[in-house]
């Protein structure tokens, strides 16, 4: 149960809600680090301390990728991690837990999925971080997994000494865990790699490759060490413990452009056994090999001698595609300085999930795209906490206004509502604006300047957005070349939109209306015209609208002969033999979300599993035994 413990947490906030002390492991940690034990000294030195252990849950959300539910709901949301379980031992899907939007690898597969450029590397799709109340050095962290688990890729820790540490990597630490049971919960509770100092930020990364259906997170709860001085220091005082990261996880060892030593020079003349030295190979070659390489291994080649550095940092060419993502633990300012010197002819910049806690500056990122906005075809932008005021959509607006056709800003939510600034450009043919703060009239300029759009993500927008408006501008300025539209949650959207939509937009492939249409009684007449407009359709999500009938399922079964994906979860006016006939006739589909149609019978669906090449999700729920402590 909840402690009484309370102290000041290394920033001067109060704490007392989430910790849990265990009086039975006061005992020396042995494994605290020397650099902990030093920033400690002075505080031993005024009256000493003792090293507590703290059992605490997530206490709050720092930042998320994506979500199921929208930010007005309780259910599926990222808040829903944070204190004591609330369903765990049970297995199923539950509103009360976390749930991302996105699953398995249908998303890819999907006209709207984007291009990947830059880097490869260990994929992951979304991600989590939460806060804990009070910073310790982790031993132990317990994730509540209630529906599909084994998502998990990644443990990060943001530790007192603002750098991130990898605490635990699937890849090199998944040898003794047990296997995942399929259709039962469990606590994950990986190995850790030791941390250098103690931390109060974890962040969860995810890989929905493997999984079925979407992950679902009840709870996570840390076991750490924490020093208790028995002097509360002042909030003055701030200690901060030297750390070593683990340079071989990320990219840590970039250097700015320095000169080489005449170490290095001599080095690059040196005969190799066939009697040619390293500069006497022709540019072109050196140039291809380094073309091969991914980032990291750009900057320690410009360590190693005066020709190869000379290659790294002066040929522009070899960061025409910049992705920074795989990065976003360790890019910074500094960083983005020390590439503004090579990215003049950089066409495609992905600096997504990067600069969280300040590592990135606003007036760094803006002279950045200065230097590289007019050359630049793709700028994808999600979830980077650095982007707080309209200047940076200023700064984009001003210098990528002639070549940029793919902009993405989803998570992007400045202080200031003002989008202004997107007007400026008018070459957009794929634009994510997925849960962005923008309002209504700043949305219709865009829409209208930007006639050939293709793939336009609106999920999530504020409540105030008028989807109607919103898609008969579309009808009215689009010239017929969109492909896909997600529109997710928009619940001002009603069958005057959606018919403005069928007819001027023929060549839809991909359309997601999940949520919408819930306030009309019989919106069928208008997801007709729709499928029949659209006989490209090959993603079709039309999750929890209440009207859906088995005629409206006939048409599709009908004209949409390349269907692939469809969602009918929460669709309580369809029946067995309807859902068979669509099967039988859309012969290409791979995805049939059937969960929460109550009327439907339970054994023809496991028959159909059998009979058909469908993926068809059905919900699940079992419940487990009595809840206990964990």
């Amino acid at each position: 149960m909840l402690s009484d413990y309370s102290l000041l947490s290394s920033d001067g906030d109060e704490t007392s809600s989430y910790a849990e002390t265990t009086d039975d492991e006061e005992a020396v940690f042995l494994q605290l680090s020397a650099a902990v034990q030093q920033g400690e000294a002075g505080a031993d030195a005024d009256g000493g301390g003792k090293l507590v252990s703290i059992n605490q849950y997530a206490q709050d959300v720092v930042d998320f990728s994506t979500q199921y539910g929208s930010d007005t709901s309780i259910s599926y949301t990222a808040y829903n991690v944070t204190g004591k379980p609330s369903k765990y031992p049970d297995y199923g899907d539950f509103p009360e837990t976390f749930a991302f939007r996105t699953y398995g690898t249908w998303w890819k597969h999907a006209p709207s999925a984007c291009e990947e450029f830059g880097d490869e590397q260990p994929a992951v799709d979304d991600y989590i971080l939460v806060r804990f109340e009070e910073p310790v050095l982790p031993e132990q962290i317990k994730v509540f997994e209630t529906y599909n688990p084994g998502a998990i890729v990644r443990i990060w820790a943001y530790t007192q000494a603002e750098q991130w540490f990898l605490l635990w990597d699937v890849e090199s630490g998944n040898e003794n865990l047990p296997p995942v049971e399929r259709n039962h919960a469990r606590i994950f509770c990986p190995p850790l790699n030791p941390a250098p100092s103690p931390t109060r930020f974890i962040r969860f990364e995810f890989n929905h490759a493997k999984l079925e259906y979407s992950t679902q997170l009840d709870a996570i709860l840390m076991l750490g060490q924490k020093f208790v001085p028995n002097v509360v220091p002042s909030k003055k005082q701030k200690i901060l413990p030297k750390v070593t990261v683990n340079q071989e996880v990320i990219l840590q060892n970039y250097s700015p452009d320095l000169e080489c030593t005449s170490q290095s020079s001599s080095r690059s003349t040196t005969p190799t056994e066939s009697g040619l030295s390293l500069d006497q190979m022709p540019y072109d070659v050196l140039f291809n090999i380094m073309a091969h390489l991914d980032l990291r291994s750009l900057y320690r080649c410009g360590q190693v001698c005066r020709t190869l550095h000379h290659i790294v940092a002066v040929d522009s060419l070899l960061y025409a595609e910049l992705n920074l993502k795989p990065y976003w633990a360790c890019a910074s300012s500094a960083l983005l300085q020390s590439l503004k010197k090579r990215c003049a002819f950089t066409k495609k910049l992905n600096l997504s999930w990067c600069g969280l806690f300040n590592k990135i500056s606003v007036n760094e990122f803006k002279d950045f795209i200065a230097k590289c906005g007019p050359h630049l075809t793709h700028l994808r932008l999600d979830s980077c906490k650095f982007m707080t005021t309209g200047s940076c959509l200023e700064t984009i607006g001003r210098y990528c206004p002639d070549n940029l056709t793919d902009l993405s800003l989803q998570n992007y939510q400045p202080q200031t509502r003002d989008f202004t600034a997107l007007a400026s450009l008018h070459h957009l043919e794929r634009l994510n604006l997925n849960r962005t703060s923008i309002d209504t009239q700043s949305l219709l300029i865009v829409l209208a300047r930007n006639p050939a759009l293709r793939h336009l993500n609106l999920a999530f927008l504020p409540l105030d957005v008028s989807m109607d408006d919103v898609a008969l501008q579309i009808a009215k300025c689009n010239r017929g070349a969109l492909v896909s539209v997600d529109m997710w949650k928009s619940h001002s959207l009603t069958s005057v939109g959606l018919e403005a939509l069928a007819a001027h937009c023929p060549k839809l492939e991909e359309v997601d209306f999940g949520w919408c249409l819930r306030e009309e009684a019989s919106p069928g007449e208008a997801i007709r015209a729709l499928v029949r407009s659209c006989p490209r359709l090959k993603k079709l999500f039309l999750a929890a609208i209440r009207g859906l009938t088995d005629r409206d399922l006939d048409v599709i079964a009908t004209h949409c002969p390349g269907l692939q994906q469809l969602d009918l979860m929460g669709s309580m006016g369809i029946s067995t033999e309807m859902c068979y006939r669509l099967l039988t006739r859309c012969r290409k589909l791979k995805l049939l979300d059937l969960s929460f149609c109550d009327n439907l019978d339970n054994m023809q669906i496991m028959l159909w599993r059998e009979c058909f090449d469908v993926a068809i999700k059905r919900s699940f729920v079992d419940f487990g035994p009595p809840r206990g402590e964990f």
